[in-house]
């Protein structure tokens, strides 16, 4: 019994309070770009966003114990840390080529897809505890889906954003007229 309780009750490298507000921040910086895709009715939104970034922070908290981590020290051992960060990316950018669609000669889904890699990255930065990176990531990112959006329905670029807002509007006249 003993051993089952010091298996699970070893210390960590970093601090519970630490880790905690460490995946509670990436959390929170995946929430904010979730709910960005959310209000824009985009496929992955706030859960998956935040699920993103939070995945992204553990695997980064992981890499952090498992270099310090003393079942690992081995005179013949060397670990390479970015590794964790070549998984996350390859990982995060596999669910972010899942919402990406190809219909009727348009592509659909490619700055949801990215706004995903994004969020792996984030969260990468917030387990790592590189609050500052993660922080401005994020203001940054808001700034290019907000603004830029903006920008780009004020010169009609977006031009499949319009189409199938009008598109709705007809349907939902027509559907009123039944």
């Amino acid at each position: 019994m003993e051993q089952l309780v010091e298996e699970f009750a070893h210390p960590t490298y970093t601090s519970f309070p630490v880790i905690a507000a460490r995946l509670l921040l990436a959390a929170a910086f995946g929430a904010v770009i979730g709910f960005e895709r959310e209000w824009r009715n985009r496929p992955a939104g706030l859960r998956t966003h935040i699920l993103v970034c939070v995945a992204a922070a553990t695997f980064a908290i992981l890499t952090i114990e498992i270099v310090h981590a003393p079942m690992f020290v081995v005179e013949r051992a060397a670990y390479d840390p970015l590794r964790v960060v070549e998984a996350v990316t390859a990982g995060v950018a596999f669910l972010a080529a899942g919402v990406v669609i190809f219909t009727k000669g348009e592509v659909h889904g490619l700055t949801t897809g990215a706004g995903m890699w994004l969020a792996g990255a984030i969260g990468v930065a917030s387990g790592l505890g590189l609050w500052q990176v993660a922080l401005f990531s994020t203001v940054l990112t808001l700034v290019v889906l907000t603004l830029l959006y903006a920008f780009e329905s004020g010169m009609e670029m977006n031009r499949n954003d319009a189409l199938r807002e009008d598109e709705g509007a007809a349907k939902r006249k027509a559907d009123g007229k039944r």
